[in-house]
């Protein structure tokens, strides 16, 4: 069973394929994602995401601000910035602090 993974920034679509597990920047600590995860949202901070492939090996990609949505072995990134290098700068709207999230 494989995850259908697709990271999306607002220039092209980043990645789309078949991953055997996800590690993604949550905005409050690391989430990883294997088959049959439950269905979730969370926004996404800045850092590494990591792709690991069924096939063997993994691809890694910068992220930062934006949204990660599972459903259904599904895994959707709507990423502020996606690319293969870090950003120069981190998007302003990729900031989140504990404040906007929690009253």
């Amino acid at each position: 069973m494989a995850l259908d993974v697709r990271v999306v920034s607002p220039e092209k679509v980043v990645f789309e394929g078949d991953a055997s597990a996800i590690v993604a920047p949550a905005w409050d600590g690391q989430v990883g994602i294997l088959p049959g995860h439950a269905p979730m949202m969370t926004l996404l901070g800045a850092g590494e995401l990591s792709v690991e492939r069924p096939s063997g090996g993994s691809d890694a990609f910068f992220v930062a601000g934006g949204v990660l949505k599972v459903e259904r072995d599904t895994v959707t990134l709507l990423t502020e910035y996606a690319g293969t290098e870090p950003p120069e700068t981190v998007p302003s709207d990729a900031v989140i602090f504990v404040e906007d999230v929690v009253e």
